[in-house]
């Protein structure tokens, strides 16, 4: 089975919104939104990207400023440079690579699980605190 990969080259400056459903590399300028939600983008070394981005994968080897949302995974290669936030289960980001922002590695369905851990132990260990007096010293583990 063959895999559609479309190229956009390094003379072409794109504005506005891009959406496809097809692996895309991108050599040139493109400023404004890319949406790839089930394919992998690749920005290439001549690639510079001013939009928010989101696709399945994120290969990054140019320049990104914005926002870079993955439902898969975003690889910042050596020389590749993101000023904008990281959404993604899985980053990489290489020795020689520019990064500047924040990463977001929370998985689906992992809202919903974390306040529940975190109340349990909380409820466990307050009952253990109360009977303790000040300057009491305290036993733990025992």
């Amino acid at each position: 089975m063959e895999k559609d990969i479309v190229n956009i080259g390094k003379s072409v400056v794109i504005k506005g919104e891009l959406n496809g459903s097809e692996d895309l590399t991108i050599e040139g300028h493109v400023e404004g939104t890319i949406q790839l939600r089930d394919h992998v983008l690749t920005i290439g070394p001549n690639g510079r990207i001013k939009a928010q981005v989101f696709a399945k994968s994120v290969i990054v080897l140019g320049e990104v400023h914005g926002n870079v949302t993955a439902s898969d995974k975003v690889d910042i290669r050596d020389n590749g440079s993101v000023e904008g936030d990281l959404i993604a289960p899985r980053i990489a980001i290489a020795e020689g690579a520019h990064f500047k922002g924040s990463i977001d590695m929370q998985r689906k369905g992992a809202p919903q699980a974390q306040p529940k851990a975190a109340a349990q132990p909380q409820a466990a260990a307050q009952p253990q605190q109360a009977p303790a007096q000040p300057g009491t010293p305290q036993r733990v583990g025992v």
